[in-house]
């Protein structure tokens, strides 16, 4: 079952809804930390909730999901592009253990930041962590800071992260008054093995055989990091030459390791003259003036 965001509307009524599965992409993030199996639990669907919120990105750009919190867990963020490029992490203290999304991250906050590639101004919203799980504190984030009816439904396993998505379109008026509640309680029939194992046309027809949607051709997610070396450089010239030298000085190397992909980068006293070689030219030429 590849990765996928399956996208569908209700034809005679104002809902519209998304569903996703991540099996590799989930895996990737898996394989290159060693998260607690409570944080994991979290990570998992709230990578999930993120695939199926930059569904909704009316532009080219990054969702980026944070929870922060004082609890055991004090970090969880989730980046997904308007493409479907997924990356995750986490940073947790100490044992974690067995409880809700409250208990693992005590008192905290949830923001959502829109990033649009374009360079034009960012967005962030931001409200306090006051519930159980990732899909209530979602819904609550989407009814008070956009206004928009949102049911969500989260599920993760050892193998697989996966969630549907349901809202209720506010521009659009339906001779149906019931659709939405309809729509709501057929949905909330979901099980998590379901949601997890049955491939999304077929989980659609189970829950909504008696309603008329109309799905879309499914769109791949996959993971990608957007770390490179080049953005490892950018990070040393801003710390300078003389911190640099400090580092180098004390340890042999400057080594950075992406806290998404796990991936390691090195500087040694080479590495770090060549990179401030302009610095130091203009410096000596500064200096026979």
């Amino acid at each position: 079952m590849a990765d996928s965001l399956q996208r569908f509307i209700f034809e005679h009524a104002p809902i519209r809804g998304e569903m996703v599965q991540l099996t590799a992409t989930w895996q990737a993030v898996t394989e290159r930390h060693d998260y607690p199996a409570p944080l994991r639990q979290v990570l998992g669907e709230l990578m999930a909730a993120g695939a199926l919120l930059a569904a909704t990105l009316k532009f080219n750009g990054t969702l980026i999901l944070q929870l922060h919190g004082n609890g055991p867990v004090k970090l969880i963020v989730v980046e997904c592009s308007s493409d479907h490029a997924m990356r995750a992490t986490a940073k947790w203290d100490g044992d974690i253990p067995e409880g809700n999304l409250r208990e693992l991250l005590g008192s905290g906050r949830f923001a959502i930041s829109l990033v649009p590639e374009s360079g034009q101004q960012s967005y962030q919203g931001v409200v306090d962590l006051d519930a159980d799980s990732i899909a209530a504190a979602l819904e609550h984030y989407m009814a008070t800071s956009e206004q928009i009816a949102t049911r969500i439904w989260l599920a993760c396993d050892e193998q697989r992260s996966a969630g549907l998505l349901l809202q209720k379109l506010p521009e659009r008026e339906s001779a149906d008054a019931d659709a939405w509640p309809r729509a709501e309680h057929l949905a909330a029939t979901i099980k998590s093995a379901e949601l997890l194992g049955l491939e999304p046309q077929q989980l659609l027809h189970r829950l909504f055989h008696e309603e008329d949607l109309r799905l879309f051709e499914p769109h791949p997610v996959y993971f990608r990091c957007s770390c490179s070396r080049d953005r490892v450089v950018g990070m040393l010239r801003l710390l300078g030459l003389d911190e640099v030298r400090s580092v180098i000085a004390e340890r042999g190397e400057v080594e950075v390791h992406c806290e998404f992909c796990n991936r390691r980068y090195a500087f040694d006293a080479v590495d770090s003259e060549a990179i401030f070689a302009a610095d130091i030219a203009a410096a000596a030429a500064g200096t026979r003036h």
